[in-house]
Protein backbone atom coordinates (compact mmCIF):
# COMPACT_ATOMS: atom_id res chain seq x y z
CA UNK A 1 0.00 0.00 0.00
CA UNK A 2 2.96 2.11 0.40
CA UNK A 3 4.27 2.23 -3.02
CA UNK A 4 0.34 2.61 -4.10
CA UNK A 5 0.21 5.92 -1.67
CA UNK A 6 3.50 7.56 -2.68
CA UNK A 7 2.80 7.12 -6.42
CA UNK A 8 -0.50 9.15 -6.07
CA UNK A 9 1.45 11.78 -4.44
CA UNK A 10 4.42 11.82 -7.15
CA UNK A 11 1.34 11.72 -9.70
CA UNK A 12 -1.03 13.93 -8.15
CA UNK A 13 1.35 16.13 -6.75
CA UNK A 14 3.48 16.61 -10.10
CA UNK A 15 -0.05 17.90 -11.79
CA UNK A 16 -1.06 19.28 -9.28
CA UNK A 17 1.88 21.91 -9.38
CA UNK A 18 0.90 22.93 -13.19
CA UNK A 19 -2.15 24.19 -11.33
CA UNK A 20 0.25 26.91 -9.47
CA UNK A 21 0.99 28.95 -12.55
CA UNK A 22 3.39 31.32 -11.53
CA UNK A 23 5.38 28.66 -10.30
CA UNK A 24 4.85 26.40 -13.07
CA UNK A 25 6.31 29.81 -15.39
CA UNK A 26 8.96 30.05 -12.79
CA UNK A 27 9.98 26.04 -13.89
CA UNK A 28 10.04 26.27 -17.39
CA UNK A 29 12.09 29.54 -17.10
CA UNK A 30 14.64 27.94 -15.17
CA UNK A 31 14.74 24.24 -16.64
CA UNK A 32 13.16 25.79 -20.94
CA UNK A 33 10.16 24.57 -21.97
CA UNK A 34 11.54 21.01 -23.40
CA UNK A 35 13.28 21.01 -20.08
CA UNK A 36 10.33 21.16 -17.97
CA UNK A 37 7.95 18.95 -20.60
CA UNK A 38 11.21 16.45 -19.62
CA UNK A 39 11.05 16.32 -15.85
CA UNK A 40 7.32 16.80 -15.69
CA UNK A 41 7.31 13.78 -17.70
CA UNK A 42 9.67 11.77 -16.44
CA UNK A 43 7.92 12.14 -12.36
CA UNK A 44 4.62 11.48 -13.90
CA UNK A 45 5.84 8.14 -15.49
CA UNK A 46 7.28 7.33 -11.98
CA UNK A 47 4.27 7.97 -10.33
CA UNK A 48 2.33 5.81 -12.53
CA UNK A 49 4.68 3.13 -12.43
CA UNK A 50 4.37 3.61 -8.28
CA UNK A 51 1.01 3.37 -8.38
CA UNK A 52 0.68 0.30 -10.88
CA UNK A 53 3.46 -1.74 -8.93
CA UNK A 54 1.71 -0.51 -5.69
CA UNK A 55 -1.74 -1.46 -6.82
CA UNK A 56 -0.52 -4.56 -7.65
CA UNK A 57 1.17 -5.88 -5.09
CA UNK A 58 -2.01 -4.31 -2.55
CA UNK A 59 -3.92 -6.84 -4.46
CA UNK A 60 -1.53 -9.45 -4.74
CA UNK A 61 -1.92 -9.10 -0.57
CA UNK A 62 -5.43 -9.44 -0.45
CA UNK A 63 -8.05 -6.89 -0.68
CA UNK A 64 -9.57 -5.26 2.54
CA UNK A 65 -13.24 -4.92 1.24
CA UNK A 66 -14.85 -2.17 2.89
CA UNK A 67 -18.24 -2.64 1.15
CA UNK A 68 -19.48 -4.57 -1.03
CA UNK A 69 -21.14 -3.28 -4.49
CA UNK A 70 -23.78 -5.23 -5.92
CA UNK A 71 -23.19 -6.73 -9.01
CA UNK A 72 -24.95 -4.42 -11.72
CA UNK A 73 -22.77 -1.50 -10.63
CA UNK A 74 -20.07 -3.71 -12.25
CA UNK A 75 -22.28 -3.14 -15.47
CA UNK A 76 -22.57 0.50 -14.77
CA UNK A 77 -18.68 1.07 -14.65
CA UNK A 78 -18.33 -0.72 -17.69
CA UNK A 79 -20.67 1.42 -19.64
CA UNK A 80 -19.84 4.55 -18.50
CA UNK A 81 -15.68 3.82 -18.97
CA UNK A 82 -17.16 3.49 -22.94
CA UNK A 83 -17.62 7.63 -22.45
CA UNK A 84 -14.32 7.66 -20.60
CA UNK A 85 -12.52 5.85 -23.57
CA UNK A 86 -14.40 8.18 -26.20
CA UNK A 87 -13.80 11.46 -24.45
CA UNK A 88 -10.08 11.12 -24.24
CA UNK A 89 -9.40 11.13 -27.79
CA UNK A 90 -11.90 13.74 -28.06
CA UNK A 91 -9.59 15.81 -25.98
CA UNK A 92 -7.16 16.89 -28.90
CA UNK A 93 -9.66 16.72 -31.77
CA UNK A 94 -11.82 20.27 -32.46
CA UNK A 95 -15.36 18.24 -32.57
CA UNK A 96 -18.53 19.18 -31.29
CA UNK A 97 -17.59 16.71 -27.64
CA UNK A 98 -14.81 19.05 -26.76
CA UNK A 99 -17.06 22.05 -27.54
CA UNK A 100 -19.53 20.60 -25.45
CA UNK A 101 -17.51 19.01 -22.66
CA UNK A 102 -15.16 22.21 -22.22
CA UNK A 103 -12.05 19.73 -20.74
CA UNK A 104 -12.65 15.94 -22.18
CA UNK A 105 -9.35 15.00 -20.50
CA UNK A 106 -10.24 15.87 -16.91
CA UNK A 107 -13.54 14.69 -17.87
CA UNK A 108 -12.85 11.17 -18.89
CA UNK A 109 -10.57 11.10 -16.03
CA UNK A 110 -14.26 12.28 -13.23
CA UNK A 111 -15.92 9.25 -14.88
CA UNK A 112 -13.46 6.54 -15.23
CA UNK A 113 -12.86 7.00 -11.32
CA UNK A 114 -16.21 7.02 -10.73
CA UNK A 115 -17.37 4.37 -12.31
CA UNK A 116 -14.26 2.09 -10.88
CA UNK A 117 -15.40 3.64 -7.09
CA UNK A 118 -19.28 2.60 -8.26
CA UNK A 119 -17.94 -1.21 -8.50
CA UNK A 120 -14.94 -1.40 -6.22
CA UNK A 121 -15.53 -1.62 -2.62
CA UNK A 122 -12.23 -2.14 -1.56
CA UNK A 123 -9.82 0.03 0.59
CA UNK A 124 -6.95 0.00 -2.38
CA UNK A 125 -9.77 1.06 -4.83
CA UNK A 126 -11.38 3.33 -2.92
CA UNK A 127 -7.75 5.48 -2.04
CA UNK A 128 -6.52 5.04 -5.66
CA UNK A 129 -9.87 5.76 -7.70
CA UNK A 130 -11.13 7.84 -4.91
CA UNK A 131 -7.78 10.01 -4.97
CA UNK A 132 -7.47 10.60 -8.87
CA UNK A 133 -11.28 11.54 -8.86
CA UNK A 134 -10.38 14.15 -6.27
CA UNK A 135 -7.31 15.39 -8.17
CA UNK A 136 -9.58 15.93 -11.30
CA UNK A 137 -12.49 17.61 -9.66
CA UNK A 138 -10.18 20.23 -8.52
CA UNK A 139 -7.50 20.29 -11.54
CA UNK A 140 -11.23 21.18 -13.50
CA UNK A 141 -12.08 23.87 -10.80
CA UNK A 142 -8.60 25.36 -11.65
CA UNK A 143 -8.74 25.18 -14.99
CA UNK A 144 -11.97 27.19 -15.02
CA UNK A 145 -10.30 30.21 -13.09
CA UNK A 146 -7.11 30.50 -14.97
CA UNK A 147 -6.18 33.81 -16.57
CA UNK A 148 -3.02 32.95 -18.88
CA UNK A 149 -3.33 31.68 -22.14
CA UNK A 150 -5.30 28.19 -22.61
CA UNK A 151 -2.97 25.35 -23.82
CA UNK A 152 -3.96 23.44 -26.61
CA UNK A 153 -6.04 20.39 -24.94
CA UNK A 154 -7.97 23.00 -22.68
CA UNK A 155 -8.03 25.75 -25.34
CA UNK A 156 -12.15 26.31 -26.35
CA UNK A 157 -13.54 25.33 -29.73
CA UNK A 158 -14.72 28.18 -32.02
CA UNK A 159 -15.36 25.91 -35.09
CA UNK A 160 -16.29 22.47 -34.37
CA UNK A 161 -16.43 19.71 -36.84
CA UNK A 162 -18.34 16.68 -36.38
CA UNK A 163 -15.35 14.87 -38.70
CA UNK A 164 -13.45 14.44 -35.38
CA UNK A 165 -16.41 13.29 -33.19
CA UNK A 166 -16.70 10.12 -35.61
CA UNK A 167 -12.82 10.05 -34.99
CA UNK A 168 -12.75 10.31 -31.62
CA UNK A 169 -15.54 7.83 -31.51
CA UNK A 170 -13.76 5.05 -33.45
CA UNK A 171 -10.63 5.51 -31.62
CA UNK A 172 -12.55 5.42 -28.48
CA UNK A 173 -14.73 2.13 -29.00
CA UNK A 174 -11.59 0.39 -30.52
CA UNK A 175 -9.05 0.95 -27.78
CA UNK A 176 -12.08 0.23 -25.53
CA UNK A 177 -12.50 -3.04 -26.84
CA UNK A 178 -9.03 -3.69 -26.95
CA UNK A 179 -8.98 -3.11 -23.27
CA UNK A 180 -11.93 -4.20 -22.24
CA UNK A 181 -11.05 -8.09 -23.53
CA UNK A 182 -7.39 -7.99 -23.08
CA UNK A 183 -5.73 -5.34 -21.87
CA UNK A 184 -7.30 -5.01 -18.67
CA UNK A 185 -6.69 -8.54 -18.08
CA UNK A 186 -3.20 -8.15 -18.71
CA UNK A 187 -2.24 -5.32 -17.39
CA UNK A 188 -4.33 -5.38 -14.41
CA UNK A 189 -4.75 -8.67 -13.73
CA UNK A 190 -8.78 -8.77 -13.82
CA UNK A 191 -10.68 -9.32 -16.38
CA UNK A 192 -14.08 -6.84 -17.61
CA UNK A 193 -15.91 -9.46 -19.49
CA UNK A 194 -15.63 -12.94 -19.58
CA UNK A 195 -16.24 -14.62 -23.07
Amino acid sequence: MALLILGLVLFIGVHGFTMMREKRADAIAKLGENGYKGVYALLVLTGFILIWIGFGQYRAGGYIQIWWPPIWTQHLAATLVLFSFILLPAAYMPGYIKAKAKHPMLAAVKIWAFAHLLANGDLGSIILFGSLLAWAVVARISTKRRTDPPSAVSAPVTNPQAKYDIIAVVIGLVAYIAFAFWLHRLLIGVPVFTV
